[in-house]
């Protein structure tokens, strides 16, 4: 980028303050605008920022500026891209301005998204590609910013995490390498609709639609959306399937899973008891790891060693502990309906701590799904009278105990609830089908939470 250069950074959280520390490094200037003043305002003035403080774009912010780097919590309605579209500058994201960023050394992007699985997925992959002996790192919508890789010729390959926010503001990130997981509804408050998400979603696919010389494409077959869009692409596809794998593909065959795509004739890679977390979603997720691992030539043997060395991130199916007979496990990431389905659907007796909020998206066909599993149910959150309202629709003889308290011990009544309506062998899962910031910081937060108050009742008991 020249030096002369002047570019609006919107926000100074996590990727706001990447982009501007990383465009004040290339001598870029930078005004960064934020809401409210903070230290990491102040930090990023004082390093060479000009910093704007507003809730609307004031007169002049776009004075001279030439693009717009927008942080994911920016929607396409927001008030600030719409300005600066209107004024003609290029809005984007922190992830495409690592893009355009790279140099001619930088490492090939392996790039992952969907609704669901996308952190356990990078993270695989970045488990295999350390058991190659390659110098790699998980980046991107996992919670490190790609703009301090984007540059650095010591990393072999880069396992990357992308959301449908970050791919809505991207217009030539191309991964030479990229996994599409799963689609269903998610985030429709933030795109407008289903079909603006989906497609945010497959522009990780751009490099194979271009298509560009080497690009892969790996798509999810079982998934009858990303299967019809895999079809379309002109480039280079390769599926993955829960089922024996065609030529091409990646699948499962008596227990192993198999590459049929880059091998002939097939291997096996690892066997499924081997991948964890256990449950058929998390095998689908390592077959699309494995398929991208492939893609950029690791081993047969690297993919099963990194499989095995891998530990699930935390609050994904994660045990907590058994109390007279009934498992809890927390699922706190399952954030979304599609989420929550994969990890109910994995248990026979199911006492279903859900709520939050519900970003828009319906609750019916996943209570509808999991009525027969369903022992009871505990609510909470502020999305919890439209899951209440369809489990009186799909599974009315089922109890479900509300709680409507939002201070700092509502988790240790939830759980409490929950214990009083399980008996010896069923489960208590909290797979809430929603965000969480209506009352906690994060989901990881909200996981915290239950693990405290379960670990609580186990010493009480």
């Amino acid at each position: 980028m020249s030096q002369r250069r002047r570019v609006v950074v919107a926000g100074s959280g996590v990727a706001g303050a990447a982009a501007t520390r990383a465009l004040l490094a290339r001598g870029v200037e930078v005004v960064l605008v934020d809401r409210v003043a903070s230290q990491a305002t102040a930090a990023l003035g004082r390093e060479g920022a000009e910093v704007v403080i507003a809730d609307q774009p004031p007169p002049g912010l776009f004075d001279g500026a030439d693009e717009l780097v927008v942080s994911p919590g920016f929607p396409p309605h927001h008030p600030l891209p719409r300005a600066a579209a209107a004024a003609g500058l290029e809005v984007y994201s922190e992830p495409e301005l690592a893009w355009r960023l790279r140099g001619p050394r930088a490492a090939p992007w392996l790039a992952v998204t969907g609704t669901n699985g996308k952190t356990t997925t990078v993270s695989m992959l970045a488990a295999m590609l350390t058991a190659a002996g390659l110098r790699t790192a998980a980046l991107g919508n996992i919670g490190e910013p790609l703009v301090f890789a984007a540059d650095d010729p010591g990393y072999d390959a880069l396992a990357v995490e992308l959301s449908s926010q970050q791919l809505h503001w991207s217009h030539r990130l191309a991964p030479t390498y990229a996994a599409l997981l799963n689609l269903a509804d998610d985030h429709l408050e933030w795109h407008g609709d289903f079909t603006a998400y989906a497609e945010a979603k497959r522009r990780v696919w751009r490099a194979a639609s271009g298509p560009v010389d080497g690009a892969v494409a790996v798509g999810n077959l079982d998934d009858p959306l990303v299967a019809a869009a895999l079809a379309k692409l002109p480039g280079r596809v390769v599926g993955f399937t829960l089922s024996p794998p065609a030529p091409g593909q990646l699948g499962v065959v008596d227990g192993s899973l198999v590459d049929a795509a880059f091998a002939d004739p097939p291997v096996p890679l690892v066997e499924v008891a081997a991948v964890r977390p256990a449950g058929r979603h998390h095998v689908a997720n390592a077959l699309a790891a494995a398929a991208l691992a492939r893609a950029h030539g690791v081993p047969p043997e690297a993919v099963a060693q990194g499989l095995r060395d891998y530990r699930p991130q935390p609050h994904r199916a994660t045990p907590v502990a058994t109390v007279d007979g009934v498992a809890y496990v927390d699922d706190s990431k399952a954030t979304n309906p599609h989420a929550a389905l994969a990890s109910l659907t994995a248990y026979p007796r199911v006492v279903w701590i859900a709520g939050g909020q519900l970003k828009g998206v319906e609750v019916d066909d996943l209570v509808a799904r999991v009525a027969d599993r369903l022992v009871g149910v505990v609510l909470l959150g502020v999305d919890r009278a439209r899951l209440a309202r369809a489990l009186r629709r799909h599974a009315p003889r089922v109890p479900v105990v509300d709680v409507d308290r939002t201070d700092d011990g509502v988790m240790g009544h939830v759980v409490a609830a929950a214990a009083e309506l399980a008996r010896p062998g069923d489960t208590v899962l909290l797979a809430p089908a929603a965000a969480s910031r209506d009352m906690f910081i994060s989901y990881a937060h909200r996981g915290e939470a239950f693990r405290a108050a379960v670990l609580d009742l186990a010493g009480r008991t």
